[in-house]
Order: C-alpha cells, then structure tokens, then sequence
C-alpha cells in the first residue's frame, strides 16, 4: 500500500485573505476551502494533498499526502512568491503516517464533514432533509439538533463501512455553510464560480478499527464529499476515556 505522510503547514491569515478575495475565492461564509484548494494545486500540481482541514491561523493546515518532505519542498521551491506566503511554504512540515492498523483497535477521531446526498438532478441535498423528504412540515417537527445528531451519525457510520466502527460520536458543532464551487465552462477557459450551502459538520469521537487495509484507504481518501476542500479529513488521536 502506498505511504502515507502527514504534512503541516501555516497559512499567513492576511496573505491568505488578501489572495483569496483578489481571486474570487473566499465564500460569503468566510470559508477558504476553493482558496486552499487552488493554491496547494498551484504549489504541488498532480501531488496536491487531500483530504485536508484547515483549523486557522494558530493552528494551521493539515493535510494527508502520498509524497514525503523533500518532494514536497520540491515542489514548493517552484511555488510563486504570492502562493508561497499564503500557504506559508518556508515551514512546510511532514511526517510519516502508520499505515498498518491493529483490528480491533481503539482510536479518537475528530471529523469535519458535508453530510449530503446527490439528488436525481445532480444537486446536492442536506443528508437530514433529504431523511424527512424536505417538507416544511418535517423540518419543523422534527428539526432540532438531536434529529440532526441521529441522522448525521447514521450518515457517518456509513461511510466509514467495514473500515471501522463507531463507538460513540458526539456532534460538537453545525451549521450551514455557503461554499465556493466551480463547475463548467466560460470564455478563456475558466470555470464558472457558484455559491453552494449545505450543513457544515464537526465530529468528536472514538472508534475501533474494523478491517485495516480498508482504514488506511479510508484515510488517504477521507469521509464523504468535498474532501480536496477542507472536509474529510479524519485526524486521529489516541484513544482516552474522557
């Protein structure tokens, strides 16, 4: 199985902001996932890492990566100026990944997810709406926090599959979130931009490794939907009884 790294970087918050507005690319939500999207694709090309999640300017940018520390500075060293200081490519970081995991074993996880479901007409649907079938009169019977909890929880057991199994998640936070997408065509080649909401989830939470080459796929590839955009990314911990 191919290795696994994971890599840090700290994004310059005003450098970013400044780069992302100048092109188009932060969401009216503040979210700076097409922002980090195109840059880290800039930087790095066919090796741009996800899945990824940026926890702000404290913390910085994590991401899982196929290619070690001295490709990535590699590739970073051909960045431009402007894209190297957003991304904060000077520091970049990374380390080996496991990529052999013990069946059976516990593991804390912290999640950031899209719950949505594709629609018949290709559009995307909040997973909780899309449960109730979208009527008014479900949602407001039936919308409270817990609802969501339950459904989001069963949409998560799902896709993490045999590759593991939850032993308990905890929805730490919610919220709907407009983000930048881009899809067909316009003059010169570019890609149009539209605003897409949906629900912004964040998980908390233990659970035990099912079968272990899927939970290494699982990593690499991430949870859900929109994972080269700051969801999907499953950042492990070891396990605690708190």
């Amino acid at each position: 199985m191919t290795a696994l790294h994971l890599m840090r970087l700290y994004p310059d918050p005003h450098a970013l902001a400044t780069w992302a507005t100048r092109y188009e690319l932060l969401s009216a939500d503040g979210d700076y996932g097409y922002a980090l999207h195109a840059l880290l694709s800039a930087a790095f090309g066919d090796l741009a890492p996800k899945p990824l999640r940026y926890l702000g300017g404290r913390q910085g940018l994590l991401a899982y990566t196929t290619a070690g520390l001295e490709t990535l500075k590699l590739n970073a060293g051909l960045a431009a100026p402007d894209v190297a200081r957003a991304l904060g490519l000077d520091d970049i970081d990374a380390r080996p990944f496991p990529n052999v995991w013990k069946t059976g074993q516990r593991l804390g996880f912290d999640l950031r997810v899209r719950p949505v479901v594709r629609a018949k007409d290709g559009r995307e649907r909040d997973m909780f709406l899309h449960t109730l079938g979208a009527s008014p009169e479900a949602v407001a019977e039936h919308g409270g926090l817990g609802e969501r909890a339950t459904v989001y929880t069963d949409w998560l057991a799902k896709q993490f599959d045999d590759a593991a199994h939850i032993v308990e998640a905890h929805m730490d936070s919610f919220r709907l979130t407009r983000v930048i997408r881009k899809a067909g065509s316009i003059d010169a080649g570019k890609r149009s931009a539209r605003s897409v909401n949906g629900p912004d989830v964040v998980f908390h939470g233990h659970l035990h490794v099912g079968n272990s080459e899927a939970f290494a796929r699982l990593l690499a590839r991430g949870v859900g939907r929109h994972r080269a955009f700051g969801f999907g990314m499953l950042l492990l911990r070891p396990a605690s009884t708190c």
